[in-house]
């Protein structure tokens, strides 16, 4: 995903018009339109680009990682909203019941990597997400 991409999808992301990032950074809303169509991307200042993820909440490690990239896409939600009704469901569990849990858990991980290796894990992975 290139960077005009991510700073459009981040505003839109975050609610908000060109303007109102303009009014917030200081940054003009032509310059926002500019960057966001990639006319202008070349030019664009740090100081520009660092205003415009404060406003975002995120910072330029972030923004120029690959996990950004999960944010927009879709399988990648779907899965993650999975896993954290998971986890939020195993976090109303009593203490004791959280804990066996997780143990068995951790032992279902340790015996499928010895099973399977890291590397037929991803086959293994990659399967069942394209089911």
């Amino acid at each position: 995903m290139d960077i005009v991409l991510k700073l459009r999808e981040l505003r839109r992301l975050r609610g908000y018009s060109q303007k109102d990032v303009a009014r917030l950074t200081g940054v003009g809303d032509k310059t926002i339109s500019s960057f966001e169509t990639s006319a202008r991307i070349g030019s664009m200042k740090l100081s520009q680009l660092s205003q415009l993820l404060r406003l975002y909440g995120f910072t330029e490690e972030q923004f120029f990682s690959r996990k950004i990239e999960e944010l927009f896409d879709p399988d990648a939600i779907k899965e993650r909203s999975r896993e954290e009704q998971l986890i939020a469901n195993l976090a109303e569990l009593p203490t004791v019941a959280r804990a066996a849990l997780l143990e068995r858990f951790e032992l279902m991980l340790d015996s499928a990597h010895a099973v399977t290796g890291p590397a037929s894990m991803r086959l293994v992975e990659r399967s069942a997400s394209a089911a």
